[in-house]
This record gives structure tokens, sequence and C-alpha cells, in this order.
């Protein structure tokens, strides 16, 4: 069967959370509208992976929900792009796990693509657990970005780079949205390739808006959508973390924009982290990851196992 919307969410080792994520997109969402729910386990501890595909199956048979178990983790892109591979459908939605509907944000997302030709991907308004209006857009990547800082760039150019922190009421283009409600036309989306598989974790909606703004296609932050993401319970805050989100960025860096400009952010990085290394000591394995480069062939994903 062909569906308007394939919507794909990835569980690690938070089923709770997939639980009350999957209950409250068939809550909100118009049950006029055709969608599949695509459910994609990435490697989880048997005893998760267990109460979710119990949870699936007292659901009741429901053609329109299916559960597939990675053997591997391959991270937020990847896992993604394995549940891809069963979506029959004229739209993505790629829903975090760790998040609730507060409104109809399928719909809203559905019509808004529907009728802006331009438009290949949208996002909603995010909430924090506090019930408290969070960032919900953000600029690409950049040495200026970098360097200067967020506030600067959109002080300099408030047309191409809006205010992040700023409450709007009507859909604005910006350069992406956040990755844990990030809704796609098809044909846009499998043109350019999907997500960057390479990637692991992070930066992943960074990269693939600006590859489809390199082919004219417009993103847009949609204010009247809203839900709540419970940010991070897939994963830890650690140092760990930190060098995988540095390795993500580096990694973009040098495929976006050119070797130059990577070894120039490197060079920033040295000077910036050598200092914060001095101050807090346990920034000096990241300290140390960049005057190597930090490397692809170092990110968390060439530390995966295959699943029995």
């Amino acid at each position: 069967m062909r569906y308007e919307i394939a919507i794909i969410i990835i569980n690690y080792n938070s089923s709770a959370h997939t639980m009350n994520c999957i209950e409250s997109i068939l809550d909100k969402t118009d049950k006029d509208l055709s969608y599949q729910i695509i459910v994609v386990d990435n490697a989880s501890k048997n005893e998760d992976y267990s109460i979710l595909k119990s949870f699936i199956t007292q659901l009741g048979k429901k053609d329109n929900l299916t559960l597939h178990r990675s053997r591997i983790n391959t991270g937020f892109g990847g896992g993604n792009m394995f549940g891809v591979q069963f979506a029959n459908a004229e739209y993505y939605a790629f829903v975090n796990n760790d998040t609730i509907m507060i409104n109809d944000c399928i719909s809203i997302c559905y019509q808004f693509l529907k009728n802006h030709e331009n438009a290949c991907c949208c996002g909603p308004q995010i909430y924090n657990e506090n019930n408290k209006k969070t960032v919900s857009f953000d600029h690409f990547t950049s040495l200026g970005r970098e360097i200067f800082g967020k506030k600067a760039l959109e002080t300099l150019f408030p047309s191409k780079k809006p205010n992040r922190r700023k409450t709007y009421t009507s859909p604005i283009k910006v350069d992406y949205v956040n990755g844990s409600f990030i809704f796609f036309r098809a044909s846009d989306f499998n043109n350019i390739g999907g997500f960057d598989t390479n990637i692991f974790l992070y930066f992943e909606e960074s990269d693939v808006c600006y590859r489809l703004k390199k082919k004219n296609k417009d993103t847009y932050f949609l204010p009247n959508a809203e839900y709540i993401h419970y940010q991070g319970k897939s994963t830890k805050k650690n140092i760990r973390m930190k060098i995988e989100l540095k390795t993500s960025m580096f990694y973009v860096f040098r495929k976006n924009y050119g070797y130059l400009v990577y070894q120039i952010l490197r060079i920033v990085f040295i000077v910036r982290y050598g200092f914060t290394s001095i101050i807090k000591p346990k920034y000096f394995p990241l300290f140390l990851g960049i005057i190597l480069g930090l490397p692809i062939s170092k990110s968390l994903k060439q530390k995966q196992i295959i699943m029995d």
C-alpha cells in the first residue's frame, strides 16, 4: 500500500519513550491521514527490545505499524536510512523516540509541504519537559559561526540568519530544523541520497539540509506545529559524546567546505581547547583528538559490534 507519510522512529535502549511517542502520534494525528509508522530498533539490549515488541503486539495487528530490528547500532542517520527501506510514502517524518506530540504535527507539516512546492523540509516548535519553548532551528555550521558565534551572524545577517530565540507566529525560512522531528518530501530526500551514514551522531540534519539547499530547495520552521522533546534520553552526556559531536562537525566541514577551511577550523579549535583543557583537564582527550584532526575513522560507529 502506498501511504501519504512514513513516520520513522528509532529505539535504542529506551522503549518507554518509544511507546509514549507512538501513543502520542496515534492520538494526535488525523485519523483520515494515510500514514505508516516504522519503528527501528537500533540493536538495543534484548530486554528493551522485547518490551517494545510486546507493546506493539498488544496494540493489535496494524498493517501501518511495523517493528524492524537492526543487529548493529548504526547511529541516527544509519538507523533512519534502515527504516527508509521499509517506507512506501510520498513524505518522510523522522521523529525521535523521546518526543511527545502536543498537536497534530504530522498533518501540519504535511499540509505545508504539500502547498509549498519549493519547500523540501520543515520542522515544528520544540518545548522541553518543563513546557518551555526551546531553540527549534539553527544556522549551518561555518567558520563565521564557530569563530564569531551565532548571535553575531543573527545581528549582521538578520534576513538570512533569523533569531533562533525569537517567538514566531508564521513559518520562516531557515538553514535547518532540529533533527528530533524533521519532515521531508520523499522525492527530494531520495534525490540527494538521504542522510549521510558516515555520520554516527550529530550534524546529520545540518548536512542533509545543506545538500538540499545546494539544490535550491528550502527548509522552513513551522511555529504552529508543537511537540515536547525529552532531550538526550538515548545518549549520555560525557566527554566521549563531546568528542563524537566535534568529530561529526569536522567531517561535515571537510566534506562541504573543503580541506583548507577544515584546517583553519582545526587551528582555531586547537587554540580554543588548548586553553580550555588547562582550565578543565577533562577536555584534554578532546584537545588531543583535535590535534589529530578528529578523523571519522575514530567515530563511535567504528566501535559497534553485531548483536547475536
